[in-house]
């Protein structure tokens, strides 16, 4: 300690003492800042370890501007003033949607921002003690800003030095994130808020840009997948192939069925007209996303394939689909339909206008080419404008054409903490006691209510007409509400409980007689193979391999899987279905990311005498003896 001392005093004055012990020491009272910021958390709350990752994490930041600028009091206010935003910005995301930032939202800043007025944002106890802090902060060291640089007395070359090796030891574990590891830092991919919280808001989210990179599956060979292929039986459709309806799909935003749980008195159910439907077949899906995400959704129905194969968090249209994608539409548009979708929302959220296209969509209308009047509910297009839309493009359309038309609504978007917003729906036991609950049921009852109409219109039609609606998530409401939905806490629930808060309901309805099917229980990667059959349309390879890995896992998301049982699974254990899995696996990526190894044909349409032949060949073929001649012919990719 004398040596130490010794040294200081020869090679510093009192004055650069200060200034020294102040960058040191601003990592520590940022970081302290930041969590108190986004969680209330006391320094004490946090061990060694935890406080030293989040240290480095800090530092990188605060030692590059300190060497760029010199100016060790500018930097430290500048330093705590990013910390708390950072903080600041972690609470609010968490609050409207459960989860913090993450790394890929950086890509859809543009839909935050199309979404942002309708949340209120209201300054927290917490939030306000922080500016008072950040406030006091500056007014200690305004004096110093401009004149509190670090000027050695001696051997500047050697403070240049100790600039660079602070950088670098900080560097490391930003460049290398696993590194944080060993600090005790850890994501949990269930509860990002609360790894946020306990582990450090900053080095929890560069753990988490470890899982930007898609993990591979063991064997992704195109032989490996003309493998599996080989096995698939073909599967006939539920009705017949000269059906050829107009097919309607609708994702209906964060659209729940809490009432299902069985522990909630309403003042009037929100599904009465559904509940009433003749001729439809009902039940719960599982999604891999709560409270936000849509686009997630909106990729496993279209496309099959499962978020549980990518990356935490990730949003598939913005990363992965880069080019023409086979999804139900491209499949669909194969076997002459027209190929719609509509949003009532902003053109570019989620990168829709890219990835529509690219799916196989024809074209892609958004609330500025809506034709028909605009209503709204608690500030968004509302569900019954959106299903006049639908009804409107279907008479707009020639006689002889057949439509799919997929709609995403806007109407149940959060928040749900607009003034002046009636709540029409209550708690019989607890009126008024979950506000955000309330409104959203209000906006549930709203769905059925328009829902209705639409029944009502494609009933008195002649031409056949399917039409499927599912949720897309469940809605961000108080958290002691879907305790009391659930009937159960989040930190006493068992898997089957947990898997719960990712049912949404679905519901099929045709004006043609539907097969007397049951399906209570399905995902929505696989929810698009039922409204194929009972279209009577020919499914492609990959679809009839995703009928039959649903006949043993009936439901496959990003939290966990279930089996014909109802037993739940997590994705962090083995057992007998891991063979089955990685199959699935190497299906999905061969056909997100096989680019020349891509076997096209598993993924298009199949053709009734192609159905018959070995479907392990890219292209598939059929042969016909004509006077000892084979004669092929290759089916469209």
């Amino acid at each position: 300690m004398n040596t130490i001392k010794r040294y200081f005093t020869q090679h510093f004055t009192p004055s650069e003492g200060k200034l020294l012990l102040l960058m040191l020491l601003t990592p520590v009272t940022a970081f302290y800042l930041m969590q108190f910021a986004y969680s209330g958390s006391l320094p004490w709350d946090y061990p060694a370890g935890i406080l030293l990752a989040n240290y480095l994490c800090i530092g990188a930041v605060h030692f590059t501007l300190c060497a760029l600028t010199n100016y060790i009091v500018l930097c430290c206010f500048l330093t705590h003033l990013l910390c708390f935003l950072w903080g600041t910005a972690n609470y609010y995301v968490s609050l409207f949607r459960g989860t913090p930032i993450l790394p890929w939202d950086f890509t859809a800043l543009g839909t935050a921002a199309a979404v942002a007025d309708s949340y209120q944002f209201s300054i927290s106890r917490q939030m306000g003690i922080s500016l008072i802090l950040l406030a006091l902060l500056f007014l200690l060291l305004r004096r110093r800003m401009k004149s509190g640089r670090f000027r050695p007395s001696k051997n500047r070359l050697r403070a240049r030095a100790a600039y660079l090796c602070a950088i670098v030891a900080c560097a490391y574990p930003v460049l290398q994130p696993n590194a944080l590891e060993t600090f005790g830092v850890r994501t949990d991919v269930w509860d990002q808020s609360g790894s946020y919280s306990k582990d450090g808001a900053l080095a929890v989210f560069l753990r988490n840009t470890q899982f930007m990179s898609v993990e591979p599956p063991q064997d992704p060979s195109a032989q490996n997948v003309q493998r599996i292929a080989q096995q698939v039986a073909p599967v006939e459709p539920a009705v017949s192939t000269d059906t050829r309806p107009n097919i309607i799909a609708i994702m209906n935003e964060s659209w729940a069925d809490f009432e299902s749980f069985g522990n909630l008195s309403l003042s009037e159910s929100v599904t009465d007209f559904i509940d009433s439907l003749d001729n439809c077949i009902r039940g719960h899906c599982y999604t891999s996303v709560f409270g936000a995400g849509t686009s997630a959704s909106e990729f496993e129905f279209l496309t099959g394939n499962s978020m549980a194969f990518l990356p935490s968090g990730s949003i598939p249209y913005q990363q992965y689909i880069l080019e023409p994608s086979s999804s139900l539409a491209s499949l669909l548009k194969e076997n002459g339909y027209r190929t719609l979708a509509f949003h009532p929302g902003e053109r570019t959220s989620w990168q829709r206008n890219q990835a529509y296209p690219l799916l196989g969509f024809d074209r892609f209308k958004c609330v500025e080419d809506m034709d028909v009047p605009i209503t709204e509910e608690h500030g968004y297009v509302s569900d019954q404008s959106s299903f006049e839309q639908i009804i409107y493009e279907f008479e707009h359309k020639s006689p002889q054409e057949r439509l799919f038309l997929f709609n995403v609504t806007i109407q149940n978007h959060g928040s749900y903490t607009v003034e002046n917003y009636p709540a029409q729906v209550q708690l019989t036991d607890q009126p008024g006691r979950y506000p955000m609950a309330e409104q959203y049921l209000t906006l549930a009852n709203k769905t059925d209510e328009s829902f209705k109409l639409l029944v009502d219109y494609f009933s008195r039609q002649q031409q056949p007409t399917i039409i499927l609606m599912f949720g897309d998530h469940q809605p961000s409401v108080e958290q002691e509400f879907l305790d009391k939905a659930y009937g159960v806490t989040q930190d006493q629930m068992t898997m089957e409980q947990y898997m719960g808060r990712y049912q949404t309901p679905f519901l099929i309805w045709a004006n043609y007689p539907l097969p007397q099917t049951e399906l209570p229980v399905s995902s929505l990667n696989f929810l698009g193979q039922h409204l194929l059959s009972l279209s009577g349309i020919r499914n492609s390879v990959y679809g009839d391999y995703l009928s039959g890995f649903e006949q043993q896992l009936p439901a496959f998301t990003f939290v966990g899987y279930m089996d014909t049982d109802g037993k739940a699974y997590s994705h962090l254990e083995s057992n007998r279905y891991d063979h089955m899995i990685e199959d699935y696996r190497a299906f999905t990526y061969n056909n997100l990311f096989g680019a020349q190894q891509r076997c096209g044909s598993f993924f298009s349409r199949r053709s009734k005498c192609c159905r018959k032949q070995n479907p392990s060949d890219d292209f598939c073929c059929c042969a016909k003896v004509v006077r000892g001649v084979f004669c092929s012919f290759v089916i469209l990719k």
